[in-house]
């Protein structure tokens, strides 16, 4: 039976770099953005898109860390450290985003047949390992245990994490994301979270099993790579990549269409985030 072809092959990639703007961007914007374009793209009104964006000082939590027992000295622990808490519109639980994290968005028509959700992850998969291919590294796609926001497609090098995938679906289209830990030390990251956990939690057993982070198995690119690497330069390896799978790759912007659509799914993810104001 032959094999589906890769979701990276399309006859036109648009690219919306938000890896520089995102920095004086909310972050919460950026969740909304993808919505957006998941409309659109899915409504075959827009083609392909890759989205990049950065944002700093930003810890994202899961619809599950919201229900934490002690919530509210969690968010009190990570404001303290410098860190703006919000709570984004998906499932998974709580990541770290700075300056050195670079998230890839790939958001891609659902088509007739529709795109079975694991197909989602290995395009991701895929592109990340073409991309490093150069540095002999094996990117292998298990479960890290002990890492923050743990998944089956945990992506690490010598069993320690540098990325996670999680996946959004609406109307049709299909927003697949990525954080890469690029710069600096993950094990830093990791120790934010642990510390977060510990106070929100207080070693209360509850219904949803939050993770023990262990920092040790966690660390940036540049770590495991050893050598130093900035966020814009994976941002160009990810440019070669793209325009090597498609006819044309070009960078664009939100069309009048997707900028009519934003305020909406702007408003439904704030309302959201309201709740983890402070009074």
């Amino acid at each position: 039976m032959e094999s589906a072809p890769s979701l990276l092959s399309q006859d036109q990639w648009r690219l919306i770099d938000q890896s520089t703007t995102g920095l004086i961007m909310p972050a919460i914007q950026s969740f909304a953005m993808d919505d957006t374009l998941c409309a659109s793209v899915g409504a075959h009104l827009a083609p392909a898109t890759a989205r990049t964006w950065v944002h700093d000082n930003t810890v994202v939590l899961g619809i599950q860390d919201t229900k934490l027992p002690y919530l509210a000295e969690g968010l009190d622990y990570l404001r303290s450290e410098g860190f703006k808490p919000i709570v984004r519109n998906s499932g998974g639980l709580a990541v770290v985003l700075d300056k050195g994290v670079l998230n890839i968005s790939l958001i891609l028509p659902e088509k007739e047949k529709g795109i079975d959700i694991n197909r989602g992850y290995d395009a991701m998969l895929e592109l990340i390992r073409s991309m490093f291919a150069e540095s002999g590294k094996n990117i292998e796609a298990r479960e890290i245990i002990g890492s923050y926001c743990p998944g089956s497609y945990d992506l690490s090098i010598g069993g320690k994490k540098f990325a996670g995938i999680s996946q959004r679906r609406l109307r049709r289209g299909v927003a697949v994301q990525i954080y890469l830990s690029v710069e600096d030390s993950g094990g830093r990251r990791a120790e934010l979270i642990k510390e977060f956990y510990s106070l929100a939690l207080k070693g209360e057993i509850t219904k949803f099993t939050y993770p023990t982070v262990r920092p040790e198995v966690m660390a940036s690119l540049s770590e495991l790579l050893g050598k130093p690497l900035t966020v814009q330069d994976v941002m160009l390896m990810l440019l070669v990549e793209l325009k090597a799978r498609s006819g044309y790759l070009y960078s664009g912007q939100l069309t009048p269409h997707e900028l009519d659509l934003l305020p909406g799914y702007y408003e439904r993810i704030a309302e959201r985030n309201a709740l983890l104001e402070k009074p």
